[in-house]
């Protein structure tokens, strides 16, 4: 069907008639504008009454043809600054467009507040990726001390300042270094997880915190004799704790490094053990005599199978020791009295007192460090700091060293006497 243009009341604009689709009560139009650029004639589209212009958001009329008409000629005459063509005009309109978009959505993102990105984004991923007990704690962490904090804040607005209050707020409520350290490290793992998803483009405030010094430390170790009765009072517990336990106590283990133990990790030959993907890298640990015995006291597996596994039906690696060695060790009373957390003895103190005895009997550092698996030795120099006989041998020799000075003193004082006599 051939198109009929129908002239309007203003010169060069004219339209057509959509054959069905109406606006409002008529027809809906289609307007066009026609004039003369370099000698020729040129005519465009301009838009339907329904459409609305970019420009201003309202609908096309003849009126507002004509005036973009007007606007295009000027400009042409340059009489005011602008494009000369339509087509031109539109491309600028679609840099708006991009550019209005792209606002609009930097607006959006910026408009996030950090309650939202933990609820809708972070924590779910948390759940999918790390392990259940690693959630548990993020989650825990943010509800308790983060969500009322600055939940309802945009990440551009909160700023160190939020920080040090929750870090006041947290030491006043009796809460340790360690867990104030936690919270500070859970809002940097947001920060920078929403600036990876484009949603923050800044520094995490963090960056501009004091974090707590922490000392982890544990001074507390047990004696052979201790040692011994635990291993004793777990047998009569689990006999699954207790080879757990020795096996701390006697290679310096990890509770993480046992769970992942499994038979392929065990060379027999060498009496060793394979630690594979350990905190700071894999490494082979030595198994004393009674280590020995107590595998080959269990029942060995597929080489996948793990040494120590699960209760039956239940898949993948331990996370954790059982609480009987927690009980076992209330009911011996070690941590009886104790308030420090560095004195209380915890699954962690075999390891701390297999390296600890493993230096007392040796004064090898470098031995003490390859055992323990640390990437460096200033965690093991603490060992030789605070070596209970060795800090004994440093006070019996000053003692001596005195004690020999004091009677080259006295020698001395009596010779001169003597000479002073004569």
């Amino acid at each position: 069907m051939a198109v009929i243009w129908k002239g309007t009341n203003f010169t060069g604009v004219r339209y057509y008639e959509h054959p069905t689709r109406k606006h409002g009560v008529g027809k809906d139009k289609y307007f066009a504008i026609r004039y003369q650029r370099d000698g020729k004639r040129v005519e465009e589209g301009i838009g339907w009454t329904s459409e609305l212009d970019p420009k201003d958001k309202k609908h096309w009329t003849a009126e507002k043809a004509a005036i973009l008409l007007g606007e295009l000629k000027e400009a042409a005459r340059g009489l005011k600054q602008g494009a000369v063509r339509l087509s031109a005009r539109r491309d600028i309109e679609d840099k708006w467009k991009a550019a209005e978009q792209e606002q609009k959505e930097r607006t959006e993102k910026e408009s996030i507040t950090f309650g939202d990105f933990m609820t809708k984004t972070y924590l779910p991923q948390s759940k999918l990726d790390k392990k259940e007990r690693t959630y548990k704690i993020e989650e825990m962490l943010y509800r308790i001390h983060l969500a009322d904090t600055i939940g309802a804040l945009p990440f551009g607005k909160i700023s160190a300042f939020h920080l040090e209050r929750i870090k006041k707020d947290m030491a006043d409520g009796k809460k340790s270094d360690r867990t104030i350290q936690y919270v500070l490290q859970l809002t940097r793992q947001a920060f920078n997880t929403a600036r990876k998803l484009g949603i923050f483009a800044g520094e995490s405030p963090t960056n501009a915190v004091r974090w707590p010094k922490l000392d982890n430390m544990k001074l507390r170790y047990l004696s052979i004799t201790e040692a011994e009765t635990l291993l004793a009072a777990l047998a009569a517990k689990s006999q699954n704790l207790h080879d757990l336990s020795l096996l701390s106590l006697h290679c310096g283990l990890r509770f993480g490094e046992i769970a992942k133990l499994t038979w392929s990790c065990v060379n027999w030959e060498a009496g060793s053990l394979a630690i594979l993907d350990a905190k700071t890298g894999s490494r082979t640990a030595y198994l004393t005599a009674p280590a020995r015995a107590m595998l080959k006291s269990r029942e060995e597996g597929k080489p996948n199978d793990f040494i120590f596994p699960k209760r039956s039906g239940k898949d993948g690696a331990m996370d954790q020791a059982s609480k009987a060695f927690t009980d076992t060790v209330k009911e011996l009373k070690f941590n009886l009295g104790v308030s420090d957390r560095k004195q209380k003895v915890t699954f962690h103190t075999l390891r701390h007192t297999f390296a600890t005895h493993l230096y007392e009997s040796t004064h090898d550092l470098y031995l003490t460090q390859r055992s323990l698996g640390h990437a460096t030795g200033t965690m093991t120099a603490r060992y030789a700091k605070m070596s209970e006989s060795r800090l004994r041998e440093g006070a019996a020799a000053l003692e001596a060293a005195f004690a020999a000075n004091g009677t080259k003193q006295a020698e001395k004082g009596q010779a001169e006497k003597v000479v002073n006599f004569k």
